[in-house]
């Protein structure tokens, strides 16, 4: 415990414990192509993440190339199904390892969510709700269809398309999906807490970090904190669902740990925790994390006043700022 693994959770998992988990708390990949470790499909097409000369005219924002929803072969209407395969991979193990009434809080994508949550409940789990965590700096990356035609010298239908886009409207949020582990039939939760610790939720932990105790999550970056991983999620937002669901002394495990900002919020809040990670430089900035980052407890915890212009000011500046 206490340390972050270098290797694949597939392999790693089979060592750990038998209901020695007291939550699984992971930012799991998306199966969308954002980088090379998140090609988890039988890729056929060798342009996924390169660049056309169109992206690198647009500078950052369009670096890399994915594949549209609609692919661009049949192979690639399987993605759905293998991204599926790919989570069931692990989700037995996850099961075995979690304690009965533990969590399991999985950070996944709008496109394919869906397909993590029947591999879970297949391996056993019960879907208990669905929470969205708010991004309001998301980049919009709707192209106009105007545009298209017009650099086709179409500009009859330039004109009739005008207002339309291809792509999908701002994505504000991030589904973070909350499962469960059964506790025994004939039982009840309130057994499950006096029997394996675990089972409820910490409401007054929530509210020091939400307003309201609300499925929708707005932590976010604290001042230079992001940039370590693509995917990186704020310590302040990972810190309140490990208060949510678990006991200090409770053990906390990320098997897709990347730069380790679970790991860090679990040691920030007085929980054990264990890392996995495949990337040997992401085990090391995670290690590094973990000797270095410590952000004050007050920081996470303050309340802020509600219903003026200036609080509502000030929430703004928290929740935009990487």
């Amino acid at each position: 415990m206490n340390k972050v693994h270098t290797g694949d959770c597939v392999e790693l998992l089979k060592s750990v414990t038998s209901g020695s988990v007291h939550l699984v708390l992971s930012d799991i990949p998306y199966g969308i192509s954002a980088d090379d470790w998140d090609v988890l499909h039988n890729n056929t097409n060798s342009a996924l993440l390169g660049s056309s000369p169109a992206q690198k005219k647009a500078g950052a924002v369009f670096k890399s190339r994915g594949k549209p929803i609609n692919g661009w072969s049949e192979a690639d209407r399987k993605i759905p199904k293998e991204y599926y395969d790919w989570c069931a991979k692990w989700a037995e193990d996850w099961f075995r390892v979690l304690k009965p009434g533990g969590s399991a809080i999985v950070f996944a994508g709008r496109r394919f969510s869906h397909r993590a949550v029947c591999a879970l409940e297949d391996a056993g789990f019960s879907l208990k709700d669905v929470l969205a965590w708010i991004r309001p700096n998301a980049a919009h990356r709707a192209q106009r269809l105007s545009v298209v035609y017009d650099k086709r010298g179409d500009h009859e239908n330039a004109e009739s398309w005008k207002g339309w886009r291809v792509g999908n409207l701002r994505p504000l949020f991030e589904p973070v999906l909350w499962f469960t582990k059964p506790y025994p039939i004939g039982t009840t939760i309130a057994d499950n807490a006096l029997n394996h610790g675990v089972g409820g939720y910490n409401e007054d932990a929530f509210l020091k970090y939400e307003d309201s105790p609300d499925n929708i999550l707005r932590s976010g970056f604290m001042k230079n904190e992001g940039g370590l991983h693509p995917t990186q999620k704020p310590v302040r937002l990972m810190q309140e669902l490990i208060e949510l669901t678990t006991q200090p002394g409770q053990l906390v495990l990320d098997p897709f740990s990347g730069s380790g900002s679970t790991l860090v919020a679990a040691r920030n809040t007085g929980r054990q925790y264990l890392g996995m990670e495949m990337s040997e430089d992401y085990v090391r900035i995670a290690q590094q994390r973990l000797v270095d980052e410590m952000f004050p407890q007050e920081q996470f915890v303050e309340h802020r006043p509600k219903d003026t212009k200036e609080d509502v000011s000030q929430l703004r500046i928290v929740l935009t700022t990487e």
